[in-house]
């Protein structure tokens, strides 16, 4: 989903599909979705204070499965208007398979926008002096070695911070 980077689109559209939460992030739990954010993982919207509207991400889903395939089926239409009857259901079939298959990766894709957003809102408060995109992986591995070694969670902030002063 190239079309939802970083522009106002993404952002309405984001606004518009999840509720979110104004509690603040936790800092163990920015931790926490950092790494599995870095890792490829798909991050627990819960620790993250956001839910998605199903019927919005619906509404979202439909509109832009329109717009790609209105186009699609005027361009198919007189083909399959002289093509067998078998071939045009097989391709209904294969259509509306390929439609709600696409849900689940929208809604994957959609949900792991709104959780890298999430991320950095919660970055800029507890990393005010680090930016995202240069330390997120750097703090990563703070925090790897911060659960290897078992610091508890009440030092576990001082325990980054002074770490990433360090260099």
């Amino acid at each position: 989903m190239k079309f939802l980077e970083n522009t106002k689109l993404k952002k309405t559209i984001l606004k518009f599909v999840f509720k979110t939460s104004s509690q603040p992030i936790r800092f163990k739990d920015l931790l926490v979705a950092n790494a599995y954010h870095n890792e490829g993982m798909h991050v627990d919207p819960e620790k993250l204070g956001f839910r998605m509207k199903i019927k919005n991400a619906y509404i979202v889903y439909a509109i832009v499965s329109t717009v790609v395939l209105l186009p699609l089926l005027a361009i198919t239409h007189t083909l399959f208007e002289k093509l067998d009857l078998h071939a045009s259901i097989i391709a209904t079939i294969i259509i509306t398979s390929a439609f709600f298959i696409g849900f689940q990766y929208f809604h994957a894709c959609i949900k792991d926008k709104m959780a890298k957003q999430r991320i950095k809102d919660a970055w800029k408060i507890h990393f005010p002096y680090f930016s995202y995109e240069k330390y997120s992986k750097k703090v990563e591995d703070i925090f790897n070695e911060a659960m290897k070694k078992e610091i508890k969670k009440n030092d576990l902030q001082s325990f980054v911070m002074s770490r990433l002063s360090e260099g």
